[in-house]
C-alpha cells in the first residue's frame, strides 16, 4: 500500500485515525515539566519527583511516561504502554459510535384541502418513519387566502395525529410557524 494512504493529521492535541478522534498525550522526552506527580503502571501513586526519575523509572521497565493530566499542580504522569493504549481508546471510541443511534427528522406535507386517501396515504408513509424509530414533522401549508382559514389545518393535522396514534404519539403540539403549521410525532414506546 503507497505510503500516502496511512496519513494521520493531528490538529491541536487530537489525532484522527481512521474516522476517529483520540487525545493524544505527551510522551517521554516531549514532557517538559520540572516535576510530575508519578503513578507507576498498575496505578499507585508514587509520589512527586524529578522529571529525570520518572523518565529513569519508565525506561526501566520498558514503558512510556505519559503526561495525562498536564494542568494539574504539579502535573500528574503515568507510566504506562502508550500504544496499548492508544489502541485500547481507538476500539473504545469505534464500539461507542456503534452504539450510538441517530434519529433522522423526516418531513409529510399537507394541504388544507387534501383528501381522505391522500391522507391515508401520507399517515402510512408516516407510520413506516415512526417504525424505524425517525421522527415525523408533520406541515400543513397555507397559500393565500388559506391563511384566513387555520382552524381548518388544525382539523386536518389532529385527524392526521388520530390515523397515526396507534404507532406514533405528539411530541411536539401544532403551532404555527409562518405559513406553515407544524408538529412533531415520535414512536410510542409503551408498545
Amino acid at each position: 500500500m503507497p505510503a500516502f494512504f496511512n496519513v494521520n493529521y493531528t490538529l491541536a492535541g487530537f489525532n484522527t485515525l481512521g474516522g476517529v478522534i483520540i487525545k493524544e498525550l505527551q510522551i517521554n522526552e516531549e514532557i517538559r515539566e520540572k516535576k510530575v506527580r508519578l503513578i507507576d503502571e498498575n496505578g499507585e501513586q508514587i509520589g512527586i519527583v524529578p522529571i529525570e526519575v520518572a523518565m529513569n523509572k519508565a525506561h526501566s521497565k520498558n514503558l512510556d511516561l505519559a503526561l495525562i493530566a498536564p494542568k494539574a499542580n504539579p502535573s500528574v504522569a503515568k507510566i504506562m504502554d502508550y500504544g496499548k493504549y492508544r489502541y485500547e481508546m481507538i476500539k473504545k471510541e469505534k464500539e461507542d459510535r456503534k452504539k450510538q443511534k441517530t434519529i433522522q427528522v423526516k418531513e409529510v406535507r399537507l394541504s388544507v384541502n387534501i383528501e381522505d386517501h391522500d391522507l391515508n396515504t401520507k399517515a402510512n408513509q408516516a407510520k413506516k418513519f415512526l417504525k424505524n424509530g425517525d421522527k415525523v414533522k408533520v406541515s400543513v401549508r397555507f397559500r393565500g387566502r388559506e391563511l384566513g382559514h387555520k382552524d381548518l389545518g388544525y382539523d386536518v393535522i389532529n385527524k392526521f395525529s388520530d390515523m397515526v396514534g396507534d404507532i406514533g404519539i405528539v411530541d411536539v403540539k401544532p403551532k404555527m410557524e409562518g405559513r406553515n403549521l407544524v408538529m412533531f410525532l415520535v414512536e410510542n414506546q409503551d408498545k
